[in-house]
């Protein structure tokens, strides 16, 4: 089992990027997941039934949403990727993450290969009791940079994600190199 955002080495012929959108409860916005993902990573109950290592916990976000604490040794990331139709939002428990981002949106389909334009590229640190929230198809990585400390987060997506895209980085080229769907998580 993998974690829900770690880099995956399978070598299964890619599905196609697209998938239906679940149906949920009721409309949830980026601020509300925001305030969801900051309020859990405030609860030490929560945040210290996580076992250290790279583990997760899912959890049930507002409104039907999804959303999951995931443990970051020090040294791991995401690799580049994507949410596909659902927006989320992501805080920091303990540690500290750096995200790296690219500002622009990505065709959902039809694509292998892009050459990104210049000045897309975007990097925020977050520590504790911070986050952020983003759109649909928000394209970034998430890496503990830490070399000792163990860091902690909250992420939580509306949809319930259908699918992860997942893509290498050479450069300016970002070529598409798997899709994810929950069955390669839950």
């Amino acid at each position: 089992m993998s974690a829900p955002l770690a880099p995956s080495a399978s070598t299964a012929p890619l599905a196609p990027p697209h998938a239906p959108v679940r149906a949920c409860a009721r409309t949830v916005t980026a601020a509300e997941l925001l305030d969801f993902a900051l309020r859990t990573a405030a609860d030490p109950a929560v945040i210290e039934s996580l076992p250290e290592g790279r583990t997760w916990i899912r959890l049930d976000g507002p409104g039907g949403s999804e959303a999951w604490v995931i443990g970051w040794p020090p040294g791991t990331g995401t690799g580049w990727h994507d949410h596909a139709e659902s927006q989320g939002a992501f805080a920091t428990a303990r540690g500290r993450l750096r995200e790296h981002s690219l500002a622009v949106r990505l065709p959902s389909e039809g694509w292998r290969s892009l050459e990104l334009a210049p000045d897309l590229d975007r990097s925020r640190s977050l520590g504790p009791g911070t986050g952020r929230a983003f759109g649909e198809h928000h394209v970034h990585e998430v890496l503990n940079e830490s070399e000792a400390e163990h860091a902690v987060s909250v992420h939580a997506y509306y949809p319930p994600l259908p699918l992860i895209r997942r893509f290498s980085r050479s450069g300016r080229v970002l070529t598409l190199e798997q899709v994810e769907r929950p069955a390669d998580w839950q």
